[in-house]
């Protein structure tokens, strides 16, 4: 048997199991041990066995939950209700107003809980009924919030990059330094979309209220200062050199605790429920992860990552084109997996490609990281989609309708990261030169 048709059954029994609701981590391993097992002379129990453990010890894998951990202590320290109050005063003079805190609120919130959904639902269960109440059209308050939500998976201390740096052996502290400034080019095309929708005829937003003085905006948003402090120490230890990200982590879980003690949210009930909830995100991404490294090496068993680049090398594609191919493939699969099930189930096979066309890995993790966030906008299983659907009782087709432009707005971030690949790679060259 060919390895062409080897691969078609495989994923046809990974589907399988998929659809049949069994979870990710035991479909992937299941369909890892089923190729060693049936097309391999290999002792798959004892591969097994090793692949586990291997994968289930490293250092890089200990910043995970706790990064996990600080995310859900400062969700449950009411920042969500002190986000519009603090952003507000500063954002109301632009273009497009109050949606701005919208955009801000999520980049700031994605640097806390490093995920997409989490900083959709906790962003638009805050701002969507403020601007309702106010009077902004609504398909854009729905679109700033499924679109900025993303902002969860790129902009550091990011879940997806830890997986990613985990799954590929790179290095976590510059896989978080190379996202900083795409991260803030998404954001930057986010607002500017907005302020040009606004200028060019958008329905119009209720006018602004009274000015203030800098006094005043600093004291609206005197509970949101601390945690943005927190935010920039934590990755200010890792770009300074002064600390590793687990170190980093254990820093940022400190001084979340340290918040919330001060604001007085720090209860044992609160403190409990933080340490279950970072339990369980942590448990299923790790599961995610040792199932995936069981399939990669059940695929390197058969040859199926050597084969696929053989095809594609065979098929003489230029850089641009290999990119193209592959981004295809991530919004399809985008449709039916979430992110770290993509990019732990893919990353063995895409990067040795990439790398061997010339790209840089720590620049093809801020890539692929970008193209998972275009797939949490499409449907069927567009994870922020469903979350705005939940909150707003809109069909799914007008939330995605809303999504769609700044659905584009990350196909242009991925076009500027390609063209110039030094808004990924530049921060990160610079801390190495240090």
């Amino acid at each position: 048997m060919d390895v062409l048709t080897i691969t078609g059954l495989l994923g046809l029994f990974l589907m399988a199991l998929l659809a049949g609701g069994l979870w990710i981590g035991l479909s992937l391993a299941l369909a890892g041990f089923a190729a060693i097992a049936l097309f391999t002379p290999a002792p798959a129990a004892s591969i097994l066995a090793t692949t586990l453990w291997d994968h289930s010890w490293g250092w890089a894998l200990t910043a995970l939950p706790l990064f996990v951990w600080m995310g859900e202590i400062l969700f449950r320290a009411r920042l969500s209700e002190d986000m519009f109050q603090g952003l507000a005063p500063w954002l109301e003079r632009l273009p497009g107003r109050l949606l701005h805190v919208n955009i801000v609120g999520c980049g700031v919130m994605a640097a806390v809980a490093g995920s997409s959904a989490v900083t959709a639902a906790t962003i638009g269960r805050m701002s969507l009924p403020e601007l309702k109440s106010r009077g902004y059209d609504e398909q854009m308050a729905i679109g700033t919030l499924a679109g900025s939500g993303t902002l969860g998976l790129l902009i550091p201390p990011s879940i997806m990059m830890i997986v990613y740096g985990i799954s590929a052996q790179q290095s976590i502290s510059r896989l978080f330094i190379a996202g900083i400034l795409p991260g803030l080019m998404v954001m930057g095309l986010f607002m500017g979309y907005v302020m040009l929708w606004s200028a060019l005829g958008g329905r119009a937003a209720p006018p602004a209220g009274p000015r203030l003085s800098l006094a005043e905006k600093l004291r609206r948003s005197r509970r949101l200062i601390p945690v943005v402090l927190l935010i920039l120490a934590v990755i200010g230890s890792i770009y300074g050199g002064i600390a590793t990200p687990t170190e980093a982590a254990t820093l940022g879980v400190f001084g979340a605790l340290a918040l919330a003690w001060a604001g007085g949210s720090l209860t044992r009930a609160a403190f409990a429920q933080s340490l279950l909830a970072a339990v369980r995100t942590s448990c299923m991404i790790t599961a995610i992860i040792l199932g995936a490294a069981v399939l990669s090496v059940g695929m390197a068993y058969l040859g199926i990552p050597a084969a696929l680049a053989g095809w594609v090398a065979g098929q003489q594609l230029s850089p641009a084109m290999l990119l193209l191919l592959l981004t295809l493939i991530y919004v399809v699969l985008g449709c039916f997996l979430e992110g770290a099930s993509m990019i732990v189930l893919t990353t063995s096979v895409a990067l040795p490609m990439v790398v061997q066309a010339g790209f840089d890995p720590v620049w093809f993790g801020i890539y692929l990281i970008l193209v998972v966030e275009m797939a949490q906008l499409t449907p069927p299983v567009g994870f922020n989609l469903f979350v705005l659907q939940g909150m707003t009782g809109r069909d799914m087709w007008a939330v995605t309708r809303a999504s769609a432009p700044f659905f584009g707005l990350l196909v242009l971030a991925i076009l500027l990261l390609a063209l110039f690949p030094g808004l990924a790679t530049a921060l990160p060259e610079r801390m190495l030169a240090r």
